[in-house]
């Protein structure tokens, strides 16, 4: 179960507001480019400024509204005819550049350690990678969980918010990095073991049981047919 599931409310509650946006001459790769810029403004600020604890509260104001910022760069493209390769490209390479400078944050946030969030951000990265390679093997984009990216966005919306509010994070704390890392790299593995099974499925037709046929003598093994790959959703 993933809070991606989600979307398609999140959707019905926004198309109003991407209709508006539309007609005003909004488009797609401009809603992308925006939410990575200003996610990379605000993890370098957290980082480099220090600035007092009540800041990460931005964390998850910012999280909420950069999903919508990402679920209407999708209903631009899809439904009002926006779809590009380039916005293939910039949905997924953007979201692991905001993700990486979001995360980033929390290293200087006692008592998580720096190796353990950045071994967080790079499985992240890896994470989305693996979802997307799902095309190449002919099966869809992979959203597996259990930490997608919305999932993701949730937990370290909650981690800014009780940053926020407390003066200190108790030790045990400490642990919570690790399990992080440890629940992306199921997700990195369900995604791959999805994608695999799902491309396993599609190239035998199911309930098909007839034998294939026998070739003349002497003739070389016949070519193996390999699905065609599946075209990536552009958003």
């Amino acid at each position: 179960m993933s809070i991606y599931t989600l979307k398609p409310l999140f959707q019905n509650l926004l198309r109003p507001m991407v209709r508006g946006m539309h007609r005003a001459g909004a488009t797609a790769n401009q809603v992308t480019v925006a939410a990575c810029l200003v996610s990379v403004a605000l993890g370098l600020w957290l980082f480099f400024a220090e600035p007092p604890a009540m800041a990460f509260a931005l964390v998850p104001a910012w999280m909420l509204v950069r999903m919508a910022f990402n679920a209407v760069d999708g209903m631009l493209a899809r439904e009002h005819g926006q779809r590009s390769a380039l916005g293939g490209f910039l949905n997924e390479l953007t979201d692991v550049v905001s993700d990486a400078a979001l995360y980033l944050p929390f290293a200087l946030v006692a008592p998580f350690s720096g190796f353990w969030v950045g071994t967080v951000i790079v499985l992240a990265g890896l994470s989305e990678f693996a979802g997307a390679l799902g095309p190449t093997v002919g099966a869809s984009r992979r959203y597996d969980g259990p930490l997608g990216k919305s999932d993701r966005a949730f937990v370290f919306g909650a981690l800014g918010l009780w940053v926020a509010l407390s003066e200190h994070l108790p030790p045990a704390a400490a642990w919570l990095m690790p399990l992080l890392a440890a629940g992306v790299a199921w997700t990195v593995v369900r995604r791959v073991r999805g994608a695999l099974a799902e491309a396993r499925a599609d190239a035998v037709p199911a309930g098909s049981t007839a034998a294939s046929p026998a070739a003349p003598a002497g003739a070389g093994p016949a070519p193996s047919a390999s699905p065609a790959p599946r075209q990536p959703d552009a958003r």
